[in-house]
Formats: C-alpha cells, structure tokens, sequence
C-alpha cells in the first residue's frame, strides 16, 4: 500500500492536522473534491479500516439533508454514499504502507503524528 494522505482542501481542520504531520513530502496527497476517490481506492481503505462505515462521515451536511439519518445503512449504502459525494469520506484518512488513520479525532490524529515520524527509521 502506498503512503497517500486523502483531504479536503477547504477543511480548516484537516490544514490544521496536514501542518502537524512530519515528513508530509513522503505522501502522496490526494483532495478528495478536486480527484475523487475510486472504488478501487475505497475498497483498499475499506479492507485496511475493516468497514465502509468506518470510512463514513455522519457529520457532513448531505447526511441529515438526505434523511440518511433516520435510515439503517447497510455496508452497500456506506460505500455507495461514500463514493458518490465527497464530503461522506470521513477525513483525513491517512494511510501509511499497511497501517490506515481515519478522521481528526485528537487520538487518531497523534496516532498519524507518530506513524509518520518514525518514516525515516522504517
């Protein structure tokens, strides 16, 4: 798996997280509106994160505006979702050779912080 960096580039937090993220040049950085994910690509995340629920974002706008939340979601609504609006990718999603970070909670992003220090040891 290579080392990629999925962001939305007019998220004020996932700037704030990418600032804190040593050796940021080792990743490739992909944003999500600009370059949208495949499903190829979402399900290698999914594979890594061990659910397309894992992946999905329940606080994007589309998701009460759609009245997903008063539905039961099946993993086949969490994929579909996921790659037909960008904002449903729960993000950043940092994966980092066979090891994946996903959102911006302050435990995740340390996790990303310290996986991505010990690059040049690896």
């Amino acid at each position: 798996m290579p080392r990629i960096i999925y962001y939305l580039g007019t998220c004020s937090t996932c700037e704030r997280i990418l600032k804190e993220i040593p050796n940021l040049k080792s990743f490739t950085m992909r944003e999500i509106k600009g370059d949208p994910i495949t499903s190829a690509e979402l399900d290698a995340m999914k594979k890594l994160a061990g659910s397309y629920e894992a992946l999905f974002s329940r606080i994007a706008l589309k998701y009460r505006a759609l009245g997903l939340k008063e539905k039961t979601l099946t993993e086949k609504d969490y994929r579909k979702y996921i790659l037909q609006e960008y904002t449903f990718l729960k993000r950043p999603v940092m994966i980092l050779d066979n090891e994946i970070f996903i959102g911006n909670a302050p435990k995740v992003t340390a996790a990303m912080v310290r996986a991505a220090s010990k690059i040049g040891a690896r």
